[in-house]
């Protein structure tokens, strides 16, 4: 899908501060042409941080009339490249950092109302306020911001329970890509009006407008939850104790989290000052969150799980937190993983997901093939209660991704291959981006890529909404 687009220049930077208010418009600093990986450098060009959903409304009508390219920014943390434009002509950065208000709390709907631009930590604190949870919970979510969650369908830690960014949401403001604004924000759960365009912007990183604002849905607070680190023998005895506490805890298994032996050594080695659960961390393990009701005892609780766990030869050792601080050094373990693998430097990473029961094949099959493609550390980690895994390639000690370049390509190629022939996903829940566009086509159902075609140009049809990501 090629577009003749217009550079965001100093012309067109002129016309934007005629039309907005003093100060929406700037040069683009450093930050906002970076992503976290360092796989793409983006573009200056035009930097807008508009105050509300009026200026962003003016800013896409404008970029439309002179058929400039407009790039959706929230926090950076996307890790698919989806918020730079490495290549192109130079775009209009559209930032919703000012736009970062929590508009209202309705504790009685389990509803909130928040900007896009707001950082989801400060959602789940509204939500705290309100005695509710929000419990879209991400490593990033320190930095990231609630309109690129929507916008990537991001998924994180919570999904076993409460589902996607897209589960969460039951309304949207949002700007086309025309500059009509569209008054979605509605608090309904039930409103069968016709074709959901909540469902269309969730997930669409940007290629098909702006959120810039949207109503969440909150839910109530366990009223005790239990944590625990639980040694397994393989990824296979992870998803068997999987079943075993949904047997005794059914939807009360908030979190599953799989853990590898690669990722305490990860952290040993460039974050020492994490500290470490085990004396020699175990081959694999999962971290277990359980949300309970007040009748219930979470230390009895998980005790029951290791027990029949245990009988059934599916655990052989672990930990249940005795204090809320205990656990969150469960949890610190978990969320700095990702950062260890950013300090060591990946060779190749891989956001896949399969149906549960693939999971132990493809484990051991996409080993088997590493190992013929040459000498690699993996680490292999994730929402296993889900499906989703994060299996991402390293070099040895004392050499350097730059020294593996020549084989990212058919690494990533070797294992999407697998992860297809499973039924799987190349993309769980981290999006598209411009990293995984080749891969959209190679994989996608034709009928769908073709239907999301048709939807792009019909939404979209001069292209500026985010050139380059997700189609091409």
């Amino acid at each position: 899908m090629t577009y003749d687009l217009n550079p965001a220049d100093a012309a067109f930077a002129e016309t934007l501060r005629a039309a907005l208010p003093d100060g929406t418009i700037a040069d683009p600093s450093q930050r906002y042409l970076e992503e976290p990986r360092g796989r793409y450098a983006g573009q200056g060009g035009v930097l807008a941080k508009p105050r509300c959903v009026e200026d962003v409304a003016t800013l896409i009508r404008l970029a439309a009339q002179t058929r400039v390219g407009v790039i959706p920014y929230g926090g950076g943390t996307g890790l698919v490249g989806g918020q730079v434009a490495p290549d192109g002509v130079a775009p209009l950065i559209l930032s919703l950092e000012r736009m970062s208000a929590i508009r209202a709390v309705y504790p009685d709907e389990n509803v909130l109302v928040a900007e896009a631009g707001a950082v989801l930590a400060d959602v789940q604190s509204a939500a705290e306020a309100a005695h509710r949870l929000f419990p879209l919970s991400l490593a990033a979510e320190g930095t990231a911001r609630i309109g690129g969650n929507l916008a990537t369908n991001a998924g994180g830690t919570g999904v076993l329970r409460y589902g996607n960014a897209r589960d969460l949401c039951l309304g949207l403001e949002a700007v086309l890509p025309d500059g009509q604004i569209w008054h979605g924000l509605t608090r309904l759960r039930k409103n069968n009006t016709g074709y959901d365009l909540r469902h269309l912007l969730i997930g669409a990183e940007g290629t098909l407008g702006v959120i810039t604002a949207a109503a969440l849905k909150l839910f109530a607070r366990p009223a005790q939850t239990g944590t625990a680190l639980l040694v397994v023998e393989s990824a296979d005895a992870a998803l068997k104790l999987l079943s075993v506490a949904r047997g005794l805890f059914g939807e009360m298994v908030s979190a599953f989290e799989l853990i590898h032996r690669q990722g305490f050594d990860f952290l040993s080695e460039t974050m020492p000052d994490v500290r470490q659960p085990f004396t020699t961390p175990p081959e694999w393990c999962v971290l277990i969150e359980l949300g309970l009701t007040a009748d219930m005892d979470p230390q009895a609780a998980l005790e029951s799980l290791f027990s029949q766990g245990a009988e059934a030869g599916l655990v052989t050792d672990g930990l249940i937190a005795q204090s809320t601080a205990q656990a969150q050094s469960f949890w610190t373990i978990r969320e700095s993983i990702p950062e260890a693998n950013r300090r060591i430097g990946s060779v190749s990473s891989h956001d896949i997901s399969v149906p549960l029961g693939a999971i132990p094949g493809f484990i051991a099959q996409a080993g088997e093939k590493m190992s013929e493609m040459g000498d690699f550390r993996i680490n292999c980690f994730g929402h296993v209660g889900d499906g989703n895994l994060h299996y991402n390639i390293f070099p040895q000690v004392g050499r350097s991704r730059r020294e593996h370049e020549n084989q990212r390509d058919a690494i990533k190629a070797c294992l999407h291959d697998l992860v297809d022939s499973l039924g799987g996903s190349i993309s769980a829940e981290h999006g598209v981006g411009r990293m995984k566009v080749g891969d959209l086509e190679k994989y996608a159902d034709p009928a769908k890529l073709s239907a999301m075609r048709a939807i792009k140009t019909a939404l979209d049809p001069l292209g500026i909404m985010n050139p380059g990501a997700v189609l091409r």
